[in-house]
């Protein structure tokens, strides 16, 4: 038979039965208590002068009378057996308990003071002599009632292990869970991974699923959200703050370490362990998330629900909330993810698993690298300073990127050496031609050095000199490059003179010409 435990108010009504005049028998068989134990209160009240006889006690005053009689009643101190020896140490327990917990302090006492109290025991005085901190630590005030369509709770919650039929692994399955806490409708979403891009994607889904939004959004403090908690001023994740400015909502973390900031979806991470996942089958991870769904309208959303006083989440989200989330945006909200990289001196940023030139004078630089559906973009200091075109691998290199002496050999291809050549004119353009006929790679240094020497020379003196390397024979850069240096561009040519000049003027040949023309004559 188990021990009754005897209050105040117990043995006060046994007091007023024995007071009326009742026998102690009849008053144990009424009360249904040991007569043995009447025997013990009434004779306490015996040897302080009390008989059945006489005018009968209120309830107040019986309770006072038995409060003198038996303290241990009231007051737990007088029936434990180690207050005293605990209570010794009442000033070094009450210093340190303001930086230690109860089993830390009751650990230094064993070994440093030779407590022999047990901890059970020391936790019992901790909690009887400092009630103020414990009780302050516990307390829960009631949340209140959430307007419709205000607010959801988000959290992760690990469901378990699941051999993958493809390639007969383990896999560890996490749930996405975010329910609404005026209807406690809920969206579930298992995934495999927790990274920036699942995590936006779970929000999109769970927004087209209810087909509204919520105006805030209490999430947990997982990097993918949010980057520094803070209860005044936390730093989202650039990811989150996106889908927040487009589906217009407000993310308000709960704090760190605070589970109670979102009950209402730590509360459902057990029911949908057990319920959802535990004890089936699942064939790959589309099957799960279907399998969720099914889930959350069929049997999640069709129970009975206490705090609802029996109606069910889904019948309460028809006829109150669905009315009053936002509406979704028109367009699209694009998944994006966001990295930090660092430029390396090949003026080279990685984003996702493919790499993308940018300006070199961000070389040494991190920079902010947003990856979309089909473009990524770098930002510094919230300016764009390049756009590509997204590549799930590989290398995307734009040679304007480098300093321009450092990949002028790259930058100069066969197609812009000809189409430099044919600007400087006819004959460096038939030179260049020739020179890329064969072995086009192989010679492509002396086009480009050709096209090099108009900077020196102008594109004049370059074409005439193209012009004579290729009347004699020998069009190469190093020839045309000696032509100009010699400056014998022009040898090789008649020189012209107007005919209506003096004689004089003919020049030292040109002047007896016509005498031996004449004497032929003759």
């Amino acid at each position: 038979m188990t021990r009754r435990t005897f209050r105040v108010v117990n043995i006060v009504e046994i007091l007023i039965h024995w007071k009326a005049g009742r026998n102690k028998a009849e008053v144990a068989r009424s009360l249904g208590v040991d007569r043995g134990t009447v025997t013990k209160y009434t004779a306490k009240a015996e040897s302080e002068g009390y008989s059945p006889d006489g005018d009968q006690l209120s309830t107040q005053e019986w309770g006072a009378l038995v409060n003198g009689w038996f303290p241990e009643l009231v007051d737990p101190r007088h029936r434990s057996l180690t207050h005293d020896t605990v209570d010794a140490y009442r000033g070094v327990i009450e210093e340190m308990l303001k930086t230690n917990t109860a089993t830390t302090v009751h650990q230094r006492l064993r070994d440093e003071h030779g407590l022999a109290v047990g901890l059970t025991s020391f936790r019992r005085y901790v909690w009887r002599e400092f009630p103020e901190d414990n009780l302050a630590n516990i307390a829960t005030p009631p949340r209140p009632d959430v307007p419709p369509g205000e607010e959801a709770q988000v959290d992760y919650g690990y469901l378990g292990q699941w051999l993958d039929p493809v390639t007969e692994k383990m896999r560890r399955v996490w749930a996405f869970v975010l329910v609404l806490a005026c209807s406690r409708y809920m969206f579930v979403r298992p995934v495999l991974t927790m990274d920036q891009r699942a995590w936006t994607a779970c929000h999109v889904e769970a927004f087209k699923f209810f087909g509204g939004v919520p105006r805030r959004l209490v999430s947990d403090n997982l990097k993918t959200g949010v980057i520094k908690a803070d209860i005044y001023d936390p730093l989202l994740n650039r990811s989150y703050a996106e889908l927040a400015a487009h589906y217009d909502c407000l993310i308000d973390p709960a704090r760190a370490l605070k589970p109670k900031d979102k009950p209402r979806v730590e509360r459902m991470m057990p029911y949908v362990r057990d319920s959802m996942w535990r004890g089936r089958e699942w064939v790959d991870l589309s099957s799960i998330q279907h399998g969720a769904l099914d889930w959350c309208t069929g049997v999640a959303g069709t129970r009975s629900h206490r705090s609802l006083d029996g109606a069910s989440p889904i019948s309460v989200f028809d006829s109150t909330e669905r009315s009053a989330l936002a509406a979704l945006p028109v367009a699209p909200f694009e998944l994006t993810t966001w990295g930090h990289p660092k430029v390396g001196p090949d003026c080279y940023a990685k984003a996702g698993k493919a790499i993308y030139t940018v300006p070199w004078r961000f070389i040494g630089q991190h920079v902010d690298a947003r990856i979309g559906e089909r473009t990524v973009e770098f930002y510094v200091d919230a300016e764009i300073i390049k756009t590509w075109v997204k590549v799930e691998k590989g290398k995307q290199t734009d040679w304007t990127d480098f300093p321009p002496e450092k990949v002028a050999f790259f930058m100069s291809t066969p197609q812009w050496c000809l189409k430099q050549a044919t600007e400087l004119g006819e004959y460096v353009k038939s030179l260049v031609t020739g020179l890329l006929e064969v072995n086009a790679l192989y010679r492509l240094r002396q086009a480009q050095g050709v096209i090099r020497l108009a900077d020196k020379h102008g594109a004049e003196r370059l074409d005439t000199a193209c012009r004579r390397a290729i009347e004699i024979g020998d069009p190469e850069y190093r020839t045309v490059k000696g032509i100009l240096v010699a400056g014998t561009e022009n040898d090789g040519e008649e020189e012209q003179v107007p005919p209506d000049a003096p004689a004089h003027l003919h020049g030292p040949v040109g002047l007896f010409d016509h005498l031996g023309d004449e004497a032929a004559a003759r």
